[in-house]
């Protein structure tokens, strides 16, 4: 008798390349599966919410860093070849994959020059915007007059520079140190449309400024004898609309001039501010929220969490 094993008749054996066939849709659904969770989870996902979007995901070691992801560049403008300001530096990313980038004009301070800013320059651009580090029509001029000449210089920027092809008009910013400073309030309450101001332990006569609705970071500093904060930085910052996003920063064992030199407590706030705002990108939060604590290099922080701009 046979056993009943044996008397069943075994399928017939596919065919090798049917076999193969099969392995390699497997392996294909498998990748597709895998590529897309690092879509989903990667920068990729971000810039296809955000359009603004530049560079790598942001680490603390990144914004604290001499330089960023971008590759940078540099253009002299003369003043003779503008009109409402005294001609300054562009530093700009050499990409052209990434589309257009924010850009900010950056004004120095009283008696002094673009070399008093320069540092700013090459360090914000290499994190992704166009930085046009200015010189003033005089170095005696007044705040009003340097918020005029840094809407000026972007508009120069936008419209005539060489590299007006790189930057998106609608994502602008302004910078400066001390009258300067105070200038970058000047602008941002003239023209409500720019996207951050960063005043750079200003000086203005002017001390309320209820009118801005830029969203404003403003630094101060400790043993600031010029442009003391308690009636500089401090009175700005408490006067701004309490809807606005807002922040001071006063710095810790600091004078008026230290933001003349390479500081990476003023980059690594600077950039985050810029990117939070300028670009919209939301990775950069978790540097400004939960508002940042006391340290070595930061006497003081205020401002309002989590930001809604």
């Amino acid at each position: 008798m046979q056993h009943p094993h044996t008397s069943a008749t075994a399928p017939a054996p596919r065919p090798r390349s049917t076999r193969r066939a099969g392995r390699l849709a497997a392996l294909a659904a498998a990748v597709t599966a895998v590529v897309g969770l690092t879509t989903l989870g990667g920068p990729a996902a971000h810039g296809a919410d955000n359009p603004y979007e530049r560079g790598p995901a942001p680490t603390e070691s990144s914004i604290e860093a001499l330089r960023g992801p971008y590759a940078v560049a540099e253009t002299s403008v003369s003043r003779l070849a503008v009109t409402g300001f005294g001609g300054g530096t562009i530093y700009y990313p050499t990409s052209t994959t990434d589309g257009t980038f924010g850009a900010v004009a950056v004004s120095p301070g009283y008696t002094g020059t673009q070399s008093s800013i320069a540092w700013l320059g090459p360090r914000l651009a290499s994190q992704g915007f166009v930085v046009f580090t200015i010189d003033t029509l005089t170095t005696l001029d007044q705040p009003d007059s340097r918020g005029n000449q840094l809407l000026a210089a972007l508009d120069y920027l936008t419209g005539s520079s060489s590299v007006r092809n790189r930057i998106d008009s609608s994502r602008l910013g302004v910078m400066g140190h001390s009258m300067g400073g105070g200038g970058s309030l000047e602008a941002a309450k003239t023209r409500p449309s720019l996207q951050a101001a960063i005043p750079l332990t200003p000086w203005n006569l002017d001390k309320t400024w209820p009118e801005i609705k830029t969203p404003t970071l403003i630094f101060g500093a400790d043993g600031d004898t010029i442009a003391p904060v308690a009636t500089h930085a401090e009175p700005f910052y408490a006067t701004l609309p309490s809807s606005l996003d807002r922040a001071y920063l006063e710095l810790n064992a600091a004078t008026h001039f230290t933001p003349n030199t390479s500081n990476t407590t003023i980059a690594k706030y600077s950039i985050s501010w810029l990117k939070r705002f300028i670009d919209n990108d939301s990775r950069y939060e978790q540097f400004l929220c939960p508002l940042p604590r006391p340290s070595l290099t930061i006497e003081e922080y205020r401002g309002n969490c989590p930001h809604t701009s």
